[in-house]
């Protein structure tokens, strides 16, 4: 009896230690629904936990070490719908959820395939950068996708912000251009499917990668081993920027020698795409190669060549939109049977990126890369030397130019209009460069071969290294610890290059608005003869030294996950002139002074979780940026002068938001208040009305009101708050409702600085203030709301709707016109007494021009069918159904410097006509289509 009761109580404390020791956990095999074969690399999440796996070759995988209770299972592969499935963790027990069917996302390829930018969305400066609304490709989060592709084809931004207050990577090395702060999205345009692997954070949330900014971050993962096996071919037609497009890629998978890889190439093209004379070429291709050593050791080496050129199209006033059509372009003429644009962008960037990606232990990843990027950027334009403006929508060409005619009687102007030469100007009849009459001006001219007409480019050549190291720790089972540290070096080159003569043999390097040497580009070398393929007008580098570092620490408990972070960044300018300009004598060749920018940042957040379902999640970060180089130097063309007394931006930023996730219903709504102060603005344009005397020998008249000038506006604070909203209901398991709203309130919030670089005096002139104080930031809605219904079929085919309105998008205003100086009696060169105004006289040409809200209908649709191992199938989309007409932006022309000038000019408009010089406007595309073919194997 003593021997049963000792061998029982053995058996029960071995059983007992065994039940304490049993894991507890979940299971599952991931399947393909058409194939039902295994799927690899498929994530694995058990939401709001550290948890993360990925499934082997076999589609398995396995938790075995989960909190006790009820948790929420995420698993997603690119390509393929999320799965969200509530399970129930018991103790001493590994669930097994059996299968998991994954069913092929087809309405990934809208994000595949369509990526609607908007002329005026597409930077035409030196730094080739792309300022697009938001990021170029949604998340699964309903708001974002439809900020992405319903809102974006009106360029809408996220949060009102520009993309340089995001940040967008490539395997960690940041892609944001230094010289703005943008990213330039061309350099690996065309290829959707190779960059499909991203991870994104919004507005100030924690990256692994980087600190950030407050709009977000964007991370493109190309390394080859995780890119799921197979080939895919498509083409596609559109009538956007292009016509064509034909894409094929290739990965390998990881094979038994440790090696895989991917390659992709795509061609897009068009004679003409949807506004006039807008030619489009681009070629794309990009080889991501990795060697797996063992375990520990991973080396990828990603190589990016994305080639592209297409024609630009002209923003135009509402005189020229009504005579020619909202399609009409400026910029192009008839040579020898074909439409040939004057204002091409070339763009041309390889990049190449080594990753060394170290699994230093079970807790502890160490990545790091090194990058170099070259090539070029060209914007191209015509030059001319004392000859008549090639441009047909100079404004002596228009009509309006006579109907505002002032005649001065008595000293006073007054308004004299011809109407009878306005019906017989030149724009009526001839409405496009005529490029056979410039070759035929240079055949002609009295001293033989020498052009007084060529087309040029402004050119940039940019060399960036970057070095980039991220560590990531699972310091415990709570605490997770990230940093890293980046370093670039940037060595701009930027110059006039001259792309053909028109038919002449060279072209004298001088300024026709300068007299004596000042019209000299370059003392060193006065009165330069060149030739097609030579420099000249200016010449200079752009040197830029970049550090930054960051870290992270991410705490995660049952009730609440928390994150801290800081960051620390060094920005060191300079200007290297390679000109002696005539101007600037003493301050333009050679290296001018370097200016360094120290930065520093703060954010943190959290996330209660109120259930398995309800989240309260908060963020809120101040931190400093450096101003790019762009706004570092007022007038790099010509001198190294650094802008007077800038400094860095101030940033703050706070939200809050209530996520709801349950398997039919998904839902956020976010609180946002952001403010950006001490903002630097530089824009250049032709003013008149200035009524400043040059300096002796900068002109040859005596003086002059009309003169070039660059824009410097200082000390400028913003103030962005609203509300987004996005909610996706499973309404059967066909049906889908999907809606987004955004109520935002975007202004400047401070009456900024402005001053004139001017070159006919050598000097910045101060103006005071700028009334800009609760104007409304430009160039975007301000509301947007959509609302749209999805069938999903269960034979794989979809269609899907949407309603989109568009709300509160104002015109960009001219700070100089907000001056005491548009005011000032004593600076009216014109006579005509200011005495007398009211303010509603006075102010009626400074209100804000808003314009018309829009409400855009979309149709999407797919299909894809299985046959023998392979997938084909088809997207289709039409967007602005109705074919409505609407503005996406403009801006007021700053030419007219002073209330006479404006006055003069409201003239032709008072009488029913137009003005000479009014608001240029950007419009959206018209009905357009886009129809993608594919086949996955």
């Amino acid at each position: 009896m003593k021997k049963f009761f000792l061998s029982t109580l053995l058996i029960m404390q071995v059983l007992i230690g065994f039940a304490q020791t049993l894991p507890s956990g979940i299971s599952g095999q991931v399947v393909d629904s058409k194939s039902q074969r295994p799927m690899a690399n498929v994530v694995v999440t058990v939401q709001n936990t550290n948890f993360t796996a990925m499934t082997n070759s076999g589609g398995k995988f396995v938790f075995d070490n989960l909190p006790v209770g009820s948790q929420l299972i995420q698993i997603r592969s690119a390509g393929f719908r999320d799965q969200i499935l509530p399970v129930e963790v018991v103790e001493g027990r590994i669930v097994d959820l059996g299968v998991v069917v994954m069913e092929e996302d087809i309405t990934s390829e809208q994000q595949l395939s369509l990526v609607t930018i908007t002329e005026s969305d597409l930077g035409d400066d030196n730094s080739g950068s792309e300022s697009t609304a938001g990021l170029l490709q949604a998340t699964r989060d309903a708001f974002n996708q439809a900020a992405a592709f319903n809102f974006g084809q009106a360029r809408f931004r996220i949060r009102g912000l520009d993309n340089e207050y995001g940040r967008t990577m490539i395997n960690g090395v940041t892609m944001n251009k230094i010289y703005d702060g943008r990213p330039q999205w061309g350099n690996w345009g065309g290829l959707n499917d190779a960059t499909r692997n991203q991870e994104f954070t919004m507005g100030s949330g924690p990256s692994d990668y980087t600190f950030g900014g407050i709009l977000g971050t964007q991370e493109i993962n190309t390394r080859a081993s995780i890119y799921r096996p197979g080939s895919r071919i498509s083409f596609s037609s559109t009538n956007t920027n292009y016509n064509w497009r034909m894409m094929g890629t290739h990965a390998s998978g990881m094979n038994k020698d440790g090696w895989a890889f991917v390659i992709s190439a795509s061609r897009r093209w068009a004679v003409e795409g949807h506004f006039e004379g807008t030619d489009y070429s681009a070629n794309s291709v990009m080889a991501s190669v990795e060697k797996k050593f063992n375990d520990n050791h991973s080396l990828n080496l990603t190589s990016i060549y994305a080639e592209n050129s297409r024609g630009k199209n002209s923003p135009n006033t509402q005189e020229i939109n009504d005579i020619a059509g909202i399609r009409y372009n400026s910029y192009w003429g008839w040579q020898d049977g074909r439409k040939r644009n004057s204002r091409d962008k070339d763009v041309e960037e390889p990049l190449t990126i080594l990753t060394h990606y170290w699994r230093i232990n079970d807790n502890t990843n160490l990545n790091t890369s090194i990058a170099y990027q070259l090539g070029s950027i060209g914007n191209s334009r015509l030059d001319f030397f004392k000859a008549d403006n090639p441009d047909p929508t100079y404004y002596r060409n228009l009509p309006s130019y006579y109907t505002t005619l002032h005649t001065r009687i008595n000293d006073i102007p007054v308004h004299t209009p011809n109407y009878e030469a306005a019906a017989n100007a030149n724009f009526l009849t001839e409405r496009q460069i005529d490029w056979a009459a410039m070759y035929r001006a240079n055949a002609n001219n009295i001293e033989q071969g020498r052009s007084i007409y060529l087309l040029y480019e402004d050119r940039t050549d940019d060399k960036l290294f970057t070095a980039n190291s991220n560590l990531t720790s699972q310091l415990s089972d709570k605490i997770l610890f990230n940093s890293g540290v980046s370093y670039r070096k940037l060595r701009s080159h930027n110059f006039q290059n001259v792309l053909d003569l028109l038919g002449g043999e060279y072209f004298v390097d001088i300024d026709q608005f300068f007299i004596g040497s000042q019209q000299q580009s370059d003392l060193r070398n006065p009165n330069r003869v060149v030739r097609e393929g030579d420099k000249y007008g200016y010449n200079y580098y752009l040197h830029a030294d970049v550090i930054d570092a960051f870290t992270q620490f991410k705490f995660t408990y049952d009730k609440v996950d928390f994150y801290l972070a800081q960051s620390y960044s060094r920005s060191q300018y300079q200007r290297e002139g390679l000109y002696q300009n005539g101007v600037y004598p003493t301050t333009s060749f050679g290296k001018g002074e370097k200016i360094v920018f120290e930065n520093f940042g703060f954010k943190g957040g959290m996330t209660y979780k109120i259930t398995g379902r309800h989240f309260f999640d908060a963020n809120a970060a101040y931190m400093t940026k450096a101003p790019t180089m762009r706004n570092t130097f007022p007038n790099a063309r010509l001198n190294n002068a650094i802008t007077r007394d800038i400094q860095s931006e101030k940033i703050s930023s706070v939200d809050a938001s209530y996520i709801f996730r349950g398997p039919k219903l998904k839902a956020r709504a976010t609180a946002y208040f952001s403010k950006i102060q001490d903002a630097t603005e530089i824009g250049f344009f032709f003013a008149e009305g200035l009524d400043l005397a040059p300096l002796p020998g900068t002109s040859s008249n005596e003086s002059s009101p009309n003169m070039f000038v660059a824009e410097i506006v200082k000390d400028l604070d913003k103030k962005n708050m609203g509300v987004e909203v996005g909610i996706e209901y499973q309404i059967t398991s066909t049906i889908k409702a999907i809606g987004a709203a955004a109520y935002g309130q975007y202004t400047y919030d401070n009456n900024p600085n402005v001053s004139l670089n001017i070159d006919n005096r050598r000097e910045v002139i101060d103006y005071g203030s700028s009334s800009m104080k609760n104007y409304k930031q430009p160039g975007m809605p301000q509301q947007a709301y959509s609302l749209g219904l999805e069938y999903r079929a269960p034979k794989f085919w979809w269609i899907g709707a949407n309603a989109n309105y568009l709300a509160n998008n104002y015109l960009d205003i001219s700070s100089l016109m907000r001056t005491d100086y548009f005011f000032n009696d004593e600076n009216n060169p014109y006579g005509l007494s200011l005495e007398g105004i009211s303010e509603e006289d006075s102010r009626k040409y400074l209100k804000q021009e808003k314009f018309d809200p829009v409400t855009l209908v979309n149709l999407v649709g797919g299909k894809s069918w299985r046959i023998d191992g392979k997938t084909f199938g088809f997207f289709a989309s039409i967007n602005n159904v109705f074919d409505i007409e609407y503005k996406t932006g403009g801006f007021e022309q700053g030419r007219n410097a002073n209330y006479s000038e404006v006055n003069q000019d409201h003239a032709g408009l008072d009488a029913g006509g137009y003005r000479s010089f009014g608001p240029k406007y950007f419009y959206g595309y018209g009905r357009t289509f886009f129809v993608n073919l594919y086949v996955n194997f």
